[in-house]
């Protein structure tokens, strides 16, 4: 109680007055203040609240908050004084707690006096981690006051609140840090405080440390007391306004290096001691992308630095607290020895991503977490903008399209959600981040960007986060500052922008019709799903039909009609004929609709580089003119349009709708393709065939599959060399082919990869293998027994996450079941590997033909346990169910998960991961029974 109350007099000593001084207007100093007083009796008392979401009568102004973590005994106590808004006359003030110990709460008025002389009860509602503080005395609406509490709590052992992290340096020796991550809901696992985005507050934060530690918060520090020879108190400057998940604090005995960008922002990259040396290219990246945001958005950086800090223990990427990101060890170092082009490439993206959010989620943030899109769409899709700038030589657009794919193939599951959907508690709102908020959300973007031109999209998104500066928005704030409309006082001052009124006449042309932008883009947002056109030639008309793409339900079915009643979207359509090199336009908001192409058109190509978030099929010979024109001339089509026929032609077979021969036909050109992207698209889904009846165990599919892989691409596989050599796309190609061949038996590369691998355990692993094809060697080294031990024995030594990761993707792809245990063993119990690792070593071996079975039967066993590591909701918990689920393709399987569902139904009930993966294993038997016959006979067609 020493530290509380000395705590408690450090805060109000910094307001420049002392914990008795009181107003005549106010309550009086209790008659003796030496004497503590009787708490007031609660026996009357119930809480006063019953929702999930806080009252609005109360809202805060500024958080003056002292902590002192000891990382001794790994706990911290505080205190926090909030300056609060009354609105109504009330008692009761309703915030966030969870997990805290609450010992002291008083309520002051606007001098700091003292409003009772008693001490005031707290109230507790762990369902909704709320807790409410009664004051005798009424706050009356109009005035502020100031509510303090002193608090204490455990350092965390998880990834959320104010929790520890360890590291072991390269002598053994084991260091604690403390760290945070509040988004979404932990910043109440902290301390006590409004923990909902709109409640948007200035923070003055002081952190006591020993003189041996670095703290770090959003601010710089802006004065640093000397306490005693073991205590010091760091004062940081006060904060901006902004919600209560983006604070961070971070006491560690990091190194850091720094530089400053041309508008005078101190940059600076923080990792373990003997991991500085891995910082240099992060800072370079980060310095180079927010002077490039600066000048995108055509607004400042608002706070004098940005820290960037490499956490050993971090569940998510990264997050974009203010001013102090965190990442992921993986996401931000980068050792040139060790690393892959891949790996530059991403942490290139997540310091891209991060930043992106100091202005989309930070500077503007969403009003709640059903529009969390705002934020993680609009940062996904400004990595693309960005890196493509400031390092075109990463070729960032070639994942632009995989980031498409990917929200597509959650998107036409029957379990989908629409991009701004109803989330309350705290396990739906974790849900919400997700491929559909992030993947989906940017392609959502990338098809306005594309319509609208690409001046007008930036001018709009200036716009937007100049008017909610800030502040909060919705979707319907965003359409309107794109769309240039704005309210009548904007209008009657003289603001560059149309008002209300005018909103439906200011409509963009598109094609040469009028574009509503609000009704438009309310069809991708508000509902689900994502559209598939149908397109067919009727002599020089294109006549086209819409209608929601499912891949678990076809046209035939009993359910259809009522899976499409609906169902409409305004598609901004897209074409280019073998007549023209025009892109030709046209908006269709209708069900079914048609443009004139004209009578001597020979192809027709839709959806122009995929800009438009829609699938297309070209029904009658559409699909055999376009068979045609890949094997004459492929490169009348760009290499997105190539990419994006073989993605829809696949994803059409798997829906019913298109012959498997007909895909497999249209990837025959392949030999002659010269580009990276398409070229690994349609290998994709040929690997994707293989994993799937190697796993299953069909012997003949099998081998004829892996054996006609092998021929077909002979020439490319035999062309790539074991070095890092060539651009960012050709080592990327080498890295997966290679990685395949050897996968498959290919003899060479097998041979190659043992004798690398052992030309480096000879070396006692001071050879530098080349790192775009490190995990390939280690794969095959790692089927010996000796090569698997050695690994895992360097695995523990190693002082970069990434080598690592590519060790134990080697070590889980061991054909030994027992290896395999024993790493899961590892995994659960978080020493040797880390426990953020343990949903990816989850899936690492689930993934493998003699592991899936045994991680899924790992994750019924360990379940209560996994839900405690990582939270109900969390990534790490969907990627979990995800992973293993998804490696199932038999009935049998399907109502075994079921049943496990059935069996933790409380839990199951609150997730809609849960849905989704019953509808990918209902779509994985659908592809069975539809293209399993056909691939076999197409197989052996090739065969002979």
């Amino acid at each position: 109680m020493f530290w509380v109350r000395f705590l408690v007099l450090a805060l109000l000593s910094q307001a420049g007055v002392t914990q008795t001084s009181s107003s005549p207007t106010h309550a009086s100093a209790p008659p003796n203040p030496t004497e503590e007083q009787p708490p007031l009796n609660t026996g009357s008392l119930s809480f006063p609240w019953s929702h999930l979401r806080l009252p609005e009568n109360i809202v805060p102004l500024h958080y003056h908050l002292l902590l002192h973590p000891n990382l001794t005994i790994l706990s911290y106590i505080g205190t926090v004084r909030i300056e609060l808004q009354v609105q109504n006359n009330t008692n009761w003030v309703v915030l966030h707690s969870k997990g805290l110990r609450i010992t002291t709460a008083t309520v002051l008025d606007q001098n700091l006096a003292h409003l009772s002389d008693q001490v005031l009860p707290v109230l507790h509602n762990p369902t909704h981690e709320q807790v409410a503080i009664f004051s005798p005395r009424v706050l009356t609406g109009g005035q502020k006051y100031f509510l303090l509490l002193e608090f204490g709590a455990e350092l965390g052992e998880g990834f959320y609140g104010f929790y520890r992290s360890t590291y072991r340096t390269s002598t053994g020796e084991m260091r604690t840090l403390a760290s945070t991550h509040f988004e979404p809901t932990s910043a109440r696992m902290a301390f006590p405080c409004f923990d909902e985005p709109s409640f948007k507050a200035n923070y003055s934060i002081s952190i006591r440390r020993s003189p041996a530690h670095t703290a770090l918060s959003n601010m710089p520090v802006e004065q640093t007391v000397v306490l005693d020879d073991e205590l010091m108190e760091d004062r940081f400057a006060v904060s901006v306004r902004m919600s209560s998940y983006l604070v961070a604090f971070i006491v560690c005995d990091f190194r850091s290096v720094s530089a400053t960008t041309a508008s005078g922002v101190k940059v600076s990259v923080y990792a373990a001691p003997e991991k500085w040396e891995q910082t240099h290219y992060a800072l370079k990246a980060a310095v180079k992308l927010l002077e490039f945001y600066e000048k995108y958005f055509n607004i400042s950086y608002p706070l004098p630095k940005q820290d960037l800090v490499a956490i050993p223990d971090f569940q998510s990427g990264a997050m974009e607290n203010w001013g102090l990101i965190t990442f992921r060890e993986t996401s931000l170092l980068y050792d040139p020895t060790t690393s892959s082009a891949s790996d530059r490439l991403w942490v290139t993206k997540v310091i891209a991503h991060e930043l992106a959010h100091q202005w989309f989620g930070n500077l503007v943030t969403m009003k709640w977490w059903n529009d969390i899109w705002l934020n993680e769409g609009f940062a996904t899709y400004m990595e693309y903008i960005s890196v493509d700038t400031t390092y075109p030589k990463l070729r960032v657009e070639d994942y632009l399209l995989d980031t498409c794919f990917v929200a597509i193939g959650r998107d036409s599951l029957n379990s989908s959600r629409p991009i701004s959907s109803v989330a309350e508690s705290p396990t739906q709102i974790k849900e919400m981040f997700d491929t559909v908020s992030y993947n989906k959300g940017a392609c959502v973007l990338h098809m306005l960007r594309h319509y609208l031109t690409d001046q007008v999209f930036q001018i709009g998104i200036m716009r937007y986060l100049r008017r909610y500066s800030y502040s909060n928005a919705r979707n319907q704030d965003l359409w309107d500052s794109v769309a240039n409309t704005c309210s009548e006082e904007e209008f009657t001052s003289g603001g560059h922008c149309y008002s209300n009124s005018q909103a439906a006449k200011n409509a963009y042309l598109y094609a040469g019709e009028h574009l509503d932008l609000t009704t438009m883009m309310n069809t991708w947002t508000l509902q689900t799903g994502v559209p598939l056109v149908t397109v067919a030639r009727q002599g020089s008309r294109l006549v086209l039909k819409q209608e929601r793409f499912l891949r678990t339900t076809h046209p035939s079915d009993p359910a259809w009609p009522s899976l499409q009643q609906g169902y409409l979207w305004h598609i901004p359509l897209t074409y280019r004929t073998d007549t023209s090199s025009s892109i030709h336009r046209h908006l269709m908001t209708t069900l079914t609709d048609s443009v004139e192409v004209g009578e001597e058109v020979g192809w027709v190509k839709v959806n122009v580089d995929m800009a438009g978030y829609y699938l297309v099929h070209y029904d009658g010979p559409g699909w055999d003119d376009l068979i045609q024109l890949l094997k004459d001339n492929h490169t009348a089509l760009s290499f997105m349009d190539r990419t994006h026929l073989i993605h829809n032609a696949f994803q059409l077979t798997t829906a019913g709708r298109l012959s498997l021969d007909k895909a497999l036909d249209l990837i025959g050109y392949l030999r002659s393709e010269s580009h990276t992207v398409p070229l690994l698209q349609g290998l994709a889904y040929l690997e994707a065939f293989y994993r799937m009846v190697e796993r299953m165990d069909i012997p003949d599919v099998t081998h004829n599959l892996s054996t006609y892989i092998l021929w077909y691409f002979r020439g490319v596989i035999d062309r790539q060399t074991w070095s890092d050599k060539g651009s960012v796309s050709e080592r990327r190609l080498r890295s997966e082919l290679l990685s395949l061949a050897c996968h498959l038996g290919d003899l060479s590369c097998l041979e190659q990869a043992q004798r690398s691998f052992t030309h480096w355990l000879d070396s006692n692993s001071t050879l530098s293998l080349p790192a775009d094809v490190t995990e390939t060697v280690y794969s095959v080294g790692a089927q010996e027994d000796s090569g698997w031990a050695s690994l895992l024995h360097i695995y523990t030594l190693s002082l970069s996450e990434t080598h690592k990761h590519k060790i134990l993707s080697a070590l889980a792809s061991s054909r030994d079941t027992n290896k395999l245990h024993r790493l899961l063993e590892l995994g659960l119990e978080g020493e040797v590997i880390r426990t953020q690792d343990l949903d990816s070593l989850i899936v690492m071996v689930a993934r493998n033909p003699r592991g899936h079975h045994l991680a899924w039967s790992y994750v019924q066993k360990y379940w209560s346990t996994l839900v405690d590591k990582f939270q109900l909701g969390s990534f790490s918990i969907r990627n979990i169910i995800i992973g293993t689920t998804g490696q199932f393709f038999s009935t049998e399987e399907l109502t075994e998960v079921r049943v496990f569902f059935e069996s933790i139904h409380e839990q199951a009930s609150q997730l809609r991961v849960t849905q989704v993966a019953m509808d990918n294993i209902q779509k994985n038997i659908l592809w069975l029974q539809r293209n399993l016959g056909t691939l076999r006979s197409w197989l052996d067609q090739q065969i002979d």
